[in-house]
């Protein structure tokens, strides 16, 4: 099959916002080329239509590689939504490229999961539910997947939520969040047995923060959180604090509530 390019910004630019296109730059006088490409013509068969191979000629497409800088090939690029998302250069054995395009392709049900991650922040946790339960029956394997779910589980089914993540370790890249859902399943499944968290002046107000928390009235949450931690900063085995940094996790360094409140956070916990 000739995998060719004849128009860069279609084929490749414009395409890679419906698919991930992997470019291939060569040429007919390099003999590495001519070993690596037949590697990607077998790996693009058997790929599903996972991703596709574009070809481009270096010889025949100068300003193309002076554009993405090619000293030297083969070179091969990994295009996702316009840009350049992974790439190498030389020619791998098999098993390398194998390895690699593992760990580079984004999730085939990413735009999905996106979408699905919009509808939970818009207050839409049904929605986004059925969305993700179709991706997990497609691919029970998928992390994100997963943990998004599994936060929006947190409310109504803390155990289920933190059942859908296990097996999710720290090689993960979702680990903190997971470890984050852990804390907030583990948190949350209290307001169900109130009646064992320790006596103490503070437990109205922490049970008012794991309200909050079950709610995702996270705002709210860190403040009655810190609050706790001001008064009894050891109250539930060190809950408030866990809490506040599942939270920070979850929300980002970015998130305006983390911003804001991280430093009364710390000012609480070093006072």
């Amino acid at each position: 099959m000739n995998h060719e390019i004849s128009d860069f910004q279609a084929d490749v630019i414009k395409r890679s916002h419906e698919v991930p296109v992997l470019v291939d730059f060569w040429a007919e006088w390099c003999g590495p080329c001519r070993v690596l490409g037949p590697i990607l013509e077998r790996l693009v068969a058997g790929s599903d239509g996972q991703w596709v191979l574009a070809k481009v000629d270096t010889d025949k497409n100068q300003d193309v590689a002076v554009e993405y800088g090619i000293r030297g090939i083969p070179a091969v690029k990994l295009f996702v939504d316009g840009t350049v998302a992974a790439e190498f250069t030389g020619a791998l054995p098999e098993p390398a490229v194998v390895q690699w395009l593992k760990k580079s392709l984004p999730d085939r049900f990413r735009k999905d999961i996106d979408t699905s991650e919009r509808l939970l922040g818009r207050g839409d946790p049904s929605g986004a539910r059925s969305l993700l339960e179709e991706i997990i029956r497609d691919d029970p394997g998928n992390e994100r997947a997963r943990t998004v779910l599994a936060r929006s589980l947190l409310p109504t089914d803390p155990e289920k939520a933190a059942g859908l993540v296990a097996g999710i370790e720290e090689h993960s890249e979702y680990f903190p969040e997971v470890d984050a859902i852990r804390t907030f399943s583990a948190l949350t499944s209290k307001l169900q047995q109130t009646s064992l968290l320790p006596e103490d002046n503070v437990k109205p107000v922490y049970l008012e923060a794991l309200k909050d928390l079950a709610a995702f009235r996270y705002d709210d949450a860190v403040g009655h959180f810190i609050e706790v931690l001001r008064a009894n900063r050891y109250y539930d085995d060190d809950g408030a604090r866990k809490a506040c940094v599942a939270i920070f996790r979850i929300l980002g360094d970015e998130h305006e509530v983390t911003q804001r409140r991280r430093r009364e956070f710390s000012s609480a916990l070093y006072a």
